[in-house]
């Protein structure tokens, strides 16, 4: 059964500004896959925050020990679509914002939830999105997102780019990136992008 996810009751243009949001949800190959589906989104890269420069590559973040997550960094037309929108569906499409350092069989501080805020508004708006989620009980279990300002943000190696678009039909696109896809067909069509 599908959640109800609604918008956050603030939605302040200036959380908008500068039209960047990082966000980690898991595998960042599926959270990419989700908001590239979206309109008024420009760009989308994968990659890691959380940690230091020396550990942001792929072999050292899949230990789980160098504080990185897999994250992605959303540019995006403010006029279009808001940062609270792209929070309602970061909690209600991208991810399961209630498993703690983990998602699905994916396991490890490195593919925890978090929202990495680029300003102040944009950690404020989250802080209040998640207090309001969690006092309408629109999940089971309490979120557990982490919520903190932005240090930096590494993209990834150029192979993870793009990489459920570039690989449809491998397993691990198939069995987890496609189903949050269709789930946000279903959830959000008036966000998709119209071409």
């Amino acid at each position: 059964m599908a959640i109800s996810i609604p918008p956050p009751q603030w939605d302040d243009p200036e959380a908008s500004a500068p039209g960047v949001a990082v966000l980690a949800g898991g595998c960042f190959w599926c959270t990419e896959a989700v908001y590239l589906m979206l309109e008024g989104v420009k760009k989308v890269v994968s990659g890691y925050s959380g940690g230091a420069q020396a550990t942001a590559q792929y072999r050292a973040v899949c230990s789980g020990t160098t504080g990185h997550a897999e994250a992605v960094e959303i540019t995006f037309d403010p006029a279009i679509l808001s940062y609270g929108r792209l929070l309602q569906v970061f909690f209600g499409v991208a991810h399961d914002p209630t498993q703690l350092n983990r998602q699905g069989n994916d396991v490890g501080t490195q593919y925890r939830s978090a929202v990495f805020a680029c300003n102040p508004a944009q950690l404020q708006m989250a802080k209040n999105y998640v207090d309001e989620l969690n006092a309408a009980k629109v999940f089971r279990q309490p979120i557990v997102t982490e919520l903190t300002m932005l240090e930096t943000f590494y993209p990834a190696e150029d192979y993870h780019q793009d990489y459920a678009r570039r690989n449809p039909d491998q397993p691990y696109i198939c069995a987890v990136a496609l189903p949050k896809v269709e789930k946000l067909q279903q959830t959000f069509p008036q966000f998709l992008r119209k071409e």
